[in-house]
This record gives structure tokens, sequence and C-alpha cells, in this order.
């Protein structure tokens, strides 16, 4: 069984504690690599390194441009190895090795955008209307950031928090979920391989209690850069609160899709299919509530579970596999109790709504594509994220009703318009209450776009160029030239 260590101050090293736990493949239900189970002890030394690396090491004099060169070495050696990091995600989260390669041959994207952006943080000159003053403003990285990052895609949420914050000059501490660690871990070799200083990326593996608590609270960290549940969210703003460090959280989605009659009704499948199962759902975005148009309910609800029906479920490295299992085991029981809920709630189930028993599927936390027919927009199947492969059906009449149900949810950080009428698709894209809008696509980001959430969903963007303003502070500074002080008992 592979065994880890933990990455502090730019040396690897034992946890403080000693003591490991098991990373488990969701696939085969078994473990397969050891962690470093972190405590309070690591969390200060990390945060002292990043600490020491931003206020006085090598990067905190680094000229930008060469900041920008790391980061564009880092993007190239990732790309070298998207092989090998993206069988390492696939055996640590179960998630297809299409969709993980994938990924792993954009990330370099991200390193390359904003390597190119690090040299080009400008500030401004102030026509102030004050005499004899020159006035300007300069931005300054936040200071030392703590990036907390999900199960579900680890190296790519990573990637989302790192990119922008290691231009902005900033150093971090990464503390990894505790089900899916070991991806970052292996980024850290490729870190220290392409030349950062020692300090600059720290990471620290275990559970919440023992180490997340710890680095939300720790004095040391300026800014919290968050992705995961609401609940977690709001136990990390209310850390963050008690010295008012600056927040990034991209928190949980109840996306609707709204498929309107004069849709391309094939394309709109395929779809909302992409939206709700791919990633066997396990992904903020999901596309979980369907909204429907009466006059094509019935036509669509019957293409779609005929397309749904035929998904293919086993091993996630196998190519020929389209939904792999759930990430966690805690998580499997939550989708199933998730499915239980909705029976209760009078949903009809028309597709699913099991663990699956296929062969193919082994001892692994499968569970078969699910919809549920006949929902009101109240019930909590549709209201709650379930993350998993869950899909509520609800029926409109009227396109401000369909803006109404849609927008009725806590959340509010995706929404899919399926129509071929122009003014519709553009009046949908103002109507809605939400952080990205699709139209006839779904699940469609960039390194140039930002991404993130209204209401519930969180706070701040990631991606594109709004991105590095979250890890910046500004600063205005004020020179007179002129000869006298005026009457200093009167503000200027």
């Amino acid at each position: 069984m592979k065994k880890y260590q933990c990455f502090i101050g730019g040396c690897w090293g034992e946890p403080a504690s000693g003591d490991y736990f098991e990373s488990v493949d969701p696939f085969l239900a078994k473990p397969w690599a050891l962690i470093p189970r972190c405590d309070a002890r690591d969390v200060d030394a990390a945060v002292a390194a990043a600490r020491t690396a931003f206020d006085r090491g090598e990067w905190a004099s680094m000229h930008p441009s060469r900041r920008g060169q790391l980061l564009r070495r880092l993007g190239e050696l990732i790309a070298r190895d998207a092989d090998r990091l993206a069988s390492v995600e696939v055996q640590d989260n179960g998630k297809l090795y299409a969709e993980m390669r994938g990924q792993l041959g954009y990330i370099p994207h991200w390193f390359d955008y904003f390597g190119g952006l690090a040299d080009k943080i400008e500030g401004s000159v102030i026509p102030i209307d004050k005499p004899d003053m020159f006035t300007f403003t300069s931005h300054e990285p936040v200071g030392v950031v703590a990036a907390i990052t999900p199960w579900n895609s680890p190296l790519l949420l990573a990637t989302w928090k790192l990119a922008p914050a290691l231009a902005a000059g900033c150093t971090i501490v990464v503390k990894p979920s505790e089900f899916t660690s070991a991806s970052t871990l292996e980024l850290m070799k490729l870190v220290d391989e392409a030349g950062f200083p020692a300090g600059v990326l720290n990471v620290v593996t275990g559970f919440g209690p023992e180490v997340g608590e710890p680095l939300t609270s720790h004095p040391g960290i300026d800014k919290i850069a968050f992705t995961g549940g609401e609940g977690s969210g709001r136990r990390v703003a209310h850390k963050a609160a008690q010295n008012f460090k600056r927040l990034t959280l991209e928190l949980g989605g109840k996306s609707a899709q709204l498929v309107f009659p004069d849709a391309d009704l094939d394309n709109a499948v395929k779809g909302v299919v992409s939206g709700i199962f791919a990633a066997t759902g396990q992904t903020c975005i999901a596309g979980s509530r369907l909204l429907v148009h009466d006059s094509i309910h019935n036509e669509f609800l019957d293409k779609f579970i005929e397309l749904a029906s035929t998904a293919r479920m086993g091993d996630p490295m196998s190519a020929e596999t389209q939904v792999g299992p759930i990430t966690t085991q805690p998580q499997y029981q939550r989708v199933l109790s998730c499915i239980e809920m909705a029976r209760a709630e009078g949903a009809e189930c028309v597709l699913g709504g099991k663990p699956a028993a296929r062969p193919e599927c082994g001892d692994g936390w499968f569970i078969e594509p699910t919809v549920f027919a006949n929902v009101s927009n109240s019930m909590r199947i549709a209201q709650e994220e379930v993350f998993g492969p869950v899909l509520s059906v609800i029926g409109f009449r009227e396109d401000d009703e369909a803006y109404a149900l849609a927008n009725d949810s806590p959340y509010g950080l995706a929404a899919g318009v399926w129509t071929n009428d122009q003014r519709r698709a553009f009046t949908a894209a103002k109507r809605l209450r939400a952080g990205t809008i699709w139209t006839n696509t779904y699940r469609a980001v960039s390194y140039m776009a930002p991404f993130g959430g209204f209401k519930n969903s969180g706070i701040g963007r990631e991606g594109g160029q709004e991105a590095i303003q979250e890890y910046l502070e500004t600063k205005c500074v004020w020179m007179f030239y002129g000869k006298d002080v005026s009457n200093p008992f009167v503000m200027r």
C-alpha cells in the first residue's frame, strides 16, 4: 500500500502525530494508500513556512514575470504527467478516467493563463480633487491563503485557487479532502520540480476538526478559499469572521435545466443527461432539477429515460464506462437516503432508485441513474443538494412560471436553458438568478471565464481576470508635493 508524506516548507516529512489513515478506492471499496493524519502542530508549521515565504523569502522579492514563468513551468509538468495524475485521481475518487484525463489535459491552461497575468497587475493614477497632491493605487497580494478543496475534482478545483493566488504573489497552505488527498500530494512533487521556493506551497492532510478548524481559525492566515458543502461553508465563514479573513466560497447548487417547447429535443435530452449523470451527479453544477414545458413533458421524459437507461456502469478506468461509483461510503448512504426521502414525499420514481447490482460494478459504491417525476418544487428532493445521480422532473406552463420555479431555491450556482428562440434565451439569461447560465449546452467551464454563485451558492469568483482580484488588496497612496502644509487642525 502506497504511503504518502505531508509537504511543508519545501520538505517531505511525517505528520507530527506519526499517524496515518487509509484512502479507499470507491470502485473496489478497498484501501489503496496511507495518508498523513496531520493536526494543529502541522498546521502551525505549514502556516509558519508560508508566512516566512510571503514576508521575507525569495518569493517575496521575486519579480512578477519570474512568478509567471514558474506557473507556466508547473503547467508544463502537469501536462507531461497528466496520464499518471489522472490515474491517481480515479483510484482516489472513482471518477471516470476519461473525465479526469480531460481535466488534467485542461488544467495546464489555468497555470499558463494566470502565469501570463502575473506581471499585468496594474494600479491607476487618480486625478484627485485636492491641490498639490499625487494619488495612485497599487494592488498587492492578500497574504497567506488557506485553500480547502473537495473530493469530487481535487486537482481541478485546487488549480482554480492555486493559479490565481500564486499569480497574485500569495503563498498557500492546501488542505485537501480527507477522502481524496493523494493527487494533491502528487502535485507537490511537480511544484518542487518546477522550482518554487520553499514554503510557497504547503499541504496538510487530515480531518476537519484536526486540520480544517485549526487552519481556518489560524491568525497567520489572511484569506480562505473554500469549495464544499453549504454547511461546511457556514462554519468556514464563521471562523473567518473572528479576525476578518478574506473569503472565496464556492458552495452547493440545485441547478435547474429549463426545456422550452421550441428546443431541439434530442440535443436537450443529451444535455440534461450530461448535466446530471456525467460525473455521477457529483458536481456542484449538476443540473438536478429538470423544468420541462407541459406540452412536451411526456415526450421529453420518454426520450430521456430511453437514453439514461442505456448508461454503462463499471470500472471507471474503462473507456466504455459512462457512470462510475459514488466517491465515498458516507455519500453513498446519503444519496440512498435522499432517494427514500423523495419516495416518502410522494415523488414517482420512473428510473433507477436503488443500488446498482450489475456484475460489472463489483463491490463498489454504485447507484443506478435515478429519475423522479411528479415532483413539486417545494419537496425536499427539489430543494436540497443530493450530490449524486438523482434528477427531479417538474412541469411548467408559462415562461414566467419556469423562471419563478428555477429561482425558488436557496442556491444560485448555475442554470441551463434549452431553446431555439433568441429572445427567450436572452430573457432567460436576465431573469435567472445564477452565476452561470448555459444556453443549449451545459457544464462548460474555462480558465478565461468567471465561475461562482448567487445566494447560498457562495461568495466571490474563480476563473477569468476576476479571479486574480480575489487574491489582491488595493492600496491607495497620497503624495503631497506642495510647499506648505495647510492648517493641521482642518482636514484637507
